[in-house]
């Protein structure tokens, strides 16, 4: 039996009761369809009502960052984390060019450019060191308090790292870096539910910080979103912006300055309420099958990625490297055609057209990361 059918064999003992495995698949077992139902019988089904304050209340509670904002989307969460934080037109955002596209283009909707830094190979998200030697080279905070990059003399306003896969960056060096340079931390938290860094929940160190509750998540909404903050003035800010800028009033239309339809739907966090009932075994079933995956990798030729060592994954999506990019391409040609649903990583940023201008490091992990990744099945198990 060669390496990629023995792989296909556990995969296959792993989930049992699938003829198609998918990668990440919902899980519904509690709650979901009778808090549906009681928010239909509510006609409380749009962007206020009882699940939507509940869901914020539990994603606060677990994540203990105080407040909480649910959003339609996560992409919508990260738009509105970038304007609370005053990235404006023309101001440059630090990001990571192997991310997700809603990273880059939540950058866009603010009419800012991206500035793609390289990954940390064992971490997946931005490398402190790329971030360091990019800012030690171009960034100048100058007398009013910001950073601007000596080359295109734009400002840089804000730093956009995303935990890849569930496994966080190293936010502590990340924020001294940001801090030293003047520049705002956001933290793309969006595939991160249920990860810590040295203890805290990520998000606990942004300025601003995101979670999303898309269909393939740890959790889901369908759709859906979460902003998380410290800052109580700032959550109301996001309050306000996220529900089209209105002022409060019993009977009166009145809109102070441009807002945004963002706010969740009642009844998607009627299924946010029901899934936080039980993510905590969620993650405990996910973690088992993690360190399944480990340790059937331990004596493999495939290497497996584990959380870092100052920190707790989800494993929302487990990750194999391996050795070349032809055997990566093989590798997910006969997972595939063999019923096992593998994806390779996203294409790196500045190789989409729209964002081929933008300024970047030396992006050596980032294409190593490319061209050797592949995520491998990963959805909560039933048969545990």
């Amino acid at each position: 039996m060669s390496k990629v059918e023995n792989f296909i064999s556990f995969a296959k003992r792993l989930y049992p009761d699938k003829s198609l495995i998918g990668l990440h698949e919902p899980i519904f077992k509690g709650n979901e369809k009778k808090y549906t139902e009681r928010c239909i019988d509510s006609t409380f089904v749009s962007s206020v009502g009882e699940f939507v304050t509940g869901f914020e209340i539990s994603i606060s509670e677990f994540t203990k960052i105080p407040y909480a904002v649910a959003c339609v989307n996560g992409t919508a969460a990260l738009h509105m984390a970038l304007i609370l934080s005053g990235v404006e037109q023309n101001d440059e955002v630090l990001t990571q060019a192997l991310t997700f596209v809603a990273t880059a283009n939540a950058i866009s909707y603010c009419k800012a450019q991206p500035i793609f830094i390289d990954s940390d190979r064992r971490r997946l998200g931005m490398g402190a060191d790329s971030l360091r030697n990019f800012l030690n080279e171009y960034g100048d905070v100058r007398n009013d308090g910001f950073c601007y990059n000596k080359k295109t003399n734009r400002r840089i306003k804000a730093c956009v790292p995303m935990h890849v896969f569930g496994h966080p960056v190293d936010l502590e060096e990340i924020l001294k870096i940001c801090d030293q340079f003047k520049i705002t931390l956001i933290e793309d938290a969006a595939e991160s539910l249920g990860s810590t860094y040295k203890n805290h929940h990520t998000g606990f160190y942004g300025h601003v910080s995101i979670l999303s509750f898309n269909g393939n998540k740890t959790i889901t909404t369908g759709g859906g979103g979460m902003i998380l903050t410290r800052d109580k003035e700032l959550a109301a800010r996001a309050k306000h912006l996220t529900t089209t800028a209105k002022n409060p009033h019993k009977w009166e239309f009145y809109h102070d300055e441009i807002g945004y339809n963002y706010r969740l739907p009642n009844i998607n966090a009627a299924l946010g309420v029901a899934q936080m009932e039980y993510l905590s075994e969620i993650l405990d079933n996910k973690r088992k099958t993690a360190m399944e995956y480990k340790t059937f990798f331990q004596n493999s030729e495939f290497e497996f990625i584990n959380e870092p060592t100052d920190s707790k994954s989800n494993f929302w999506l487990n990750a194999i490297l391996l050795k070349s990019k032809t055997e990566r391409d093989q590798f997910l040609q006969d997972t595939n055609e063999n019923g096992v649903m593998t994806r390779p990583v996203w294409a790196l940023m500045n190789e989409l057209k729209q964002f081929s201008a933008a300024q970047t490091t030396d992006l050596t992990n980032a294409i190593y990361l490319r061209d050797h990744l592949v995520n491998i099945p990963s959805s909560y198990r039933k048969s545990l």
